[in-house]
């Protein structure tokens, strides 16, 4: 089995392309080292090595079944989840005095990452719980973390989020899931949930559902949503197991993908109302639950990289074996057949997948450090600027790494031609897998409106400007770098009909929205496109200086980097622009198709 991730990459991205251990110095930290990091990585891949990628194909092809009492997934599910949560990765990143080990955020993604990579389906249970117990943890009433949150860090519960219903899907303003106030102060649920990811399962005693519903009277619209925590057991003051709540599983979904993560629908309410407890404010669910879908955006993004990642070390383990035909020089018929590597063709598309899965793995763990430093550097304005910096690119990493992690997938089954389409080899699942990745907590079009209608304007455009900065910084010492300063002037252009372009549909959007943003998925891909190539340039700036006091056993990894940046500069990059041309003549042809001309 080729391995799940590229160990020597995810130190490359901690220690170089991030300071990770600078994060030692923050008081939060002190109690760890770089060999604690280092030994959390390990104990990740050989969870996922050993528990997590062997059933893969098996939880694939044996899809969770309801019997009308239970759902049933093959067994090697529990023993994945059971070691994850005695490893302590559910609470790893919380305070020590909630039972956590206080891990810094990136540590603990770069080592989800290895999960993602292996069975991204069975991973799916604990990285819903992770930010079910972070949205509790957030908003919870001390009585609810006192009830729920200690067994959802040691694996006993998990957690979902239940947003979507079978008549709304991501218009959650008008959801009808409606909650009634009882005289105790709970509230009974009425209403159907669909497609919610884990809602029903196996693995743990109880399920602690995160639902928004609508307070009867609640005005129309996301003003009147509010946020309810819904266990599918109920739990007593004093801890033990109660009834089971009016939660009923009306059914299981069957995806293309992440087969062995159950896709349910729920019922809440058919005998006599679910019970549930207020989360946070009334009226400002929508608003709490964004803390668990942001996380989760970054989340599905890293799912997409990890998928591409492992798809991408498959297929390069491939092409170095495979032997095929012979290079274009080569006239004699009677030679050996040259490895599949060996033809140039072969090889840009290996480069593109390597820029793609890298790139997305590097843009993740880089949010993650915005989240990082948002909530625990030492500076207040540092801490502002970083979580501007996160809101703004949170819709770019889960769209770009998404429909580029699916363009990666896509290039490994080419490389391996007839091999990669057929069950026999893990390409084809792969594939399936990603798949699911751009439409997960939310198509393009719904990242585009987001980042171009509200994010780049947010603040009068503070956080794009802080952006803008960063990138100009980073030009700035590429500029100064004679091997990279070449790969700093394919970003002129660029940038200049960003700004142009930015400010031109910011402007029309006062006027005419809706065409302002008709096109706001081009915006987002231009936009993405450019986000990555800056992250290419850090990582080669990283790189380059790596290169200069690398050993001869070093140095191919470090020209492997340095010559991925420049595919991306010079093959990717550009294609920004007929994309600018588009925007800034607001191109209509969409827009103006009617109906009946379908």
């Amino acid at each position: 089995m080729a391995n799940l991730l590229n160990d020597r990459d995810l130190q490359f991205l901690l220690y170089e392309f991030l300071d990770t251990e600078a994060l030692l110095k923050r008081p939060r930290y002190a109690d760890h080292s770089r060999e604690t990091f280092d030994a959390t990585l390990d104990t990740a891949r050989q969870i996922a090595e050993e528990l997590f990628a062997p059933h893969n194909a098996k939880g694939d092809a044996n899809e969770p079944q309801f019997d009308g009492e239970r759902v049933h997934l093959v067994p090697e599910t529990k023993a994945a989840w059971d070691a994850f949560a005695q490893a302590g990765f559910l609470s790893a990143h919380w305070d020590e005095d909630e039972g956590g080990l206080q891990m810094p955020e990136v540590v603990l993604r770069s080592a989800i990452a290895y999960f993602k990579a292996a069975n991204v389906a069975t991973s799916t249970y604990s990285f819903l719980s992770i930010g079910s117990a972070n949205l509790l943890r957030s908003f919870g009433t001390p009585e609810q973390k006192a009830r729920f949150l200690a067994p959802m860090g040691d694996g006993r519960f998990s957690g979902t989020m239940a947003l979507t219903e079978p008549g709304q899907g991501s218009a959650l303003g008008d959801i009808t899931t409606r909650a009634e106030l009882q005289p105790d102060g709970t509230y009974r649920l009425f209403g159907q949930k669909m497609f919610i990811s884990g809602g029903d399962h196996n693995l743990t005693d109880n399920i602690v559902h995160m639902v928004l519903a609508r307070i009867k009277g609640a005005p129309a619209g996301v003003k009147g949503i509010s946020l309810f925590l819904v266990p599918k057991y109920l739990v007593n003051e004093d801890g033990s197991m109660g009834e089971r709540n009016d939660v009923t599983l009306a059914g299981l979904l069957h995806k293309m993908g992440w087969r062995n993560a159950t896709s349910t629908v729920l019922s809440f309410g058919e005998r006599g109302g679910a019970v549930g407890t207020l989360v946070g404010d009334a009226g400002k669910g929508l608003a709490h639950m964004f803390q668990m879908m942001n996380e989760a955006r970054i989340g599905i993004g890293m799912c997409a990289a990890a998928i591409a990642y492992r798809a991408y070390w498959m297929t390069l383990e491939y092409a170095r074996e495979r032997p095929q035909g012979r290079l274009p020089s080569c006239k004699d018929p009677l030679s050996p057949q040259v490895k599949l590597i060996r033809h140039a063709d072969v090889r840009r598309m290996l480069l593109a997948q390597k820029a793609y899965a890298e790139g997305a793995l590097a843009m993740c763990l880089y949010a993650s450090s915005l989240f990082e430093d948002q909530h625990t550097h030492p500076d207040d304005t540092v801490r502002r600027n970083a979580g501007l910096l996160l809101d703004l690119v949170t819709p770019v990493v889960k769209s770009w790494a998404s429909k580029y992690g699916c363009a990666s997938n896509d290039l490994a089954i080419q490389i391996l031609g007839g091999s990669g389409y057929i069950r026999e080899y893990p390409q084809e699942q792969l594939y399936r897998d990603q798949r699911l990745n751009p439409i997960h907590e939310g198509a393009e079009a719904i990242h585009g409106i987001d980042l171009l209608g509200r994010k780049v304007v947010m603040q009068s455009g503070a956080a794009y400007q802080l952006f803008r900065a960063a990138l100009e910084a980073t030009l700035e010492q590429g500029r100064a770098v004679v091997e990279l300063a070449p790969l700093t002037d394919g970003f002129a252009i660029p940038l200049a009909r960003l700004d142009k372009v930015t400010a031109q549909l910011v402007q029309l959007q006062a006027s005419d929205p809706d065409r302002a943003l008709a096109n706001a998925t081009i915006y987002l891909d231009a936009f993405g496109r450019l986000f990555a190539a800056w992250i290419w340039l850090k990582q080669a700036l990283a790189a380059q200086r790596g290169l200069a006091k690398a050993n001869e056993a070093e140095r191919a990894f470090y020209h492997g980097k340095l010559h991925a940046a420049r595919y991306y500069c010079h093959w990717e990059l550009p294609a920004t622009l007929p994309q600018f041309d588009l925007l800034a003549d607001v191109e209509d042809t969409p827009l103006t198709m009617q109906d009946a001309w379908f």
